[in-house]
Formats: structure tokens, C-alpha cells, sequence
């Protein structure tokens, strides 16, 4: 099992200034709120990077067309989004109407925690 992150955003430089940029000018109609609680200006916060690096599952980054790419049956899913991945398959854990109520970074990461729990529980 791995933990799948999912950016709502596209992969590169000029992407990624562009979506700094848009994330300050307008945050109301940015597209990816786990970009916006998980990244400042320049780079992933310490203590998101510090607790995703302590869970007990490898974690895997996908920006959405890496995403689609890869798991093609996940078309219909909203992003962003963070899930498991078990062969193959993708378990959404926090789909994007959660992770957009979940402005705090101590906020999700107290909800992935709970997650987690529920879904190695039923594992």
C-alpha cells in the first residue's frame, strides 16, 4: 500500500509560477486547496514534508495529468485528492470536497491521520 497525493495542477516551472502566482493575486478561485494549505510561496512546508515523511506508508506525487496518466480509471474523481493506492486500485481517503473544508494544515493532517486509521482498520 502506498499513499497517493494528488496536485489539481499540471507539473513545471512556468505551472508552478503560475499557480503561485494565481494562489496569492486570487485564492478564492484557485484550483488545488492541497497545493495551497501544503506549499508556501517557494517550496512544501517543513512540517507537512516532516509528517508525511513519519507515516508508515511510502507516498507517491502525482500532478493531475501524471495522475490520469496513470490511473485512467479515475477519470470521473475530482481533484485534488489523497487515497491509497493497493494494486492498482485508488481509495480515496480526503476527496476534494473535504481537502477544500480543510483549510489548516494541522486540520488535515489530524483528517489523514484519522483516515488512515480507519482505512489500515479495514485493510
Amino acid at each position: 500500500m502506498q499513499l497517493v497525493l494528488v496536485y489539481n495542477a499540471n507539473a513545471g516551472i512556468a505551472a508552478a509560477l503560475f499557480d503561485t502566482l494565481h494562489k496569492y493575486v486570487s485564492p478564492a478561485t484557485y484550483q488545488c486547496s492541497l497545493c495551497a494549505v501544503t506549499y508556501g510561496p517557494l517550496a512544501m512546508h517543513a512540517r507537512w514534508r516532516d509528517y508525511l515523511r513519519a507515516l508508515p506508508y511510502p507516498v507517491q506525487f502525482y500532478h493531475r495529468p501524471d495522475f490520469r496518466a496513470a490511473f485512467p480509471d479515475t477519470a470521473a474523481i475530482e481533484l485534488p485528492l489523497i487515497a491509497c493506492e493497493r494494486n492498482g486500485s485508488i481509495v480515496p481517503l480526503l476527496n476534494a470536497a473535504e481537502l477544500r473544508a480543510l483549510t489548516r494544515l494541522d486540520d488535515l493532517m489530524a483528517a489523514l491521520d484519522q483516515r488512515i486509521a480507519g482505512y489500515a482498520d479495514k485493510a
